[in-house]
């Protein structure tokens, strides 16, 4: 199981959907997630984390990795894109081990035109794109420094919404709740 319940309550609306689509990107997420553990957060290999706390639509998750000393968490949000319920991603943002950088990642799904990156609107308002840094068989991650900038934005902001990349003219926006980020993030150990 481990970080696949992150996903838990996204997951659990998708099964419960009469809707097929739902059933199925449930199990693609879910397969997903267990298929790529380490890309949440590095070492945590089949781990077993558990939900720390709920903030808003926010989760922290923790675990310690195995010949890890101590415990690493994560804060973290899935959602599914308004307009395709079969395309999914996941947000996870953390502080490195050693306390003195915070990354975010994004999982999106395989398809994605890697040279457009990641894009990032807060309010509609563009802020960038970021570029992609691997792919696995289950999806792309993009991966940035959260800097003070960018986390005084995100705090602020009212809306977000992640944009891939299918074709250079084709993007697929992925709205994500903010409900409760600022909050988790000052929750994060």
């Amino acid at each position: 199981m481990g970080l696949s319940r992150c996903m838990a309550g996204c997951l659990a609306r998708c099964l419960a959907s009469p809707d097929n689509s739902r059933r199925a990107l449930a199990g693609l997420l879910a397969a997903a997630l267990l298929a790529m553990p380490g890309v949440f957060l590095p070492g945590f290999a089949h781990a077993q984390g558990a939900v720390r706390s709920v903030h808003g639509d926010w989760q922290i998750r923790c675990d310690t990795p195995p010949g890890a000393q101590s415990e690493q968490c994560a804060l973290i949000q899935s959602v599914v894109a308004e307009d395709r319920s079969n395309a999914g991603l996941t947000v996870i943002v953390l502080k490195t081990a050693d306390q003195k950088s915070r990354l975010m990642r994004v999982v999106a799904p395989l398809g994605v035109l890697l040279p457009s990156g990641l894009g990032l609107k807060l309010d509609n308002q563009d802020v960038g794109r970021a570029g992609f840094v691997r792919c696995l068989p289950n999806g792309c991650v993009a991966e940035v420094v959260l800097e003070d900038k960018l986390l005084g934005q995100l705090r602020s902001a009212k809306t977000a919404t992640f944009i891939i990349f299918e074709t250079p003219e084709e993007g697929i926006g992925f709205p994500l709740s903010l409900n409760g980020l600022g909050e988790g993030y000052d929750k994060l150990p």
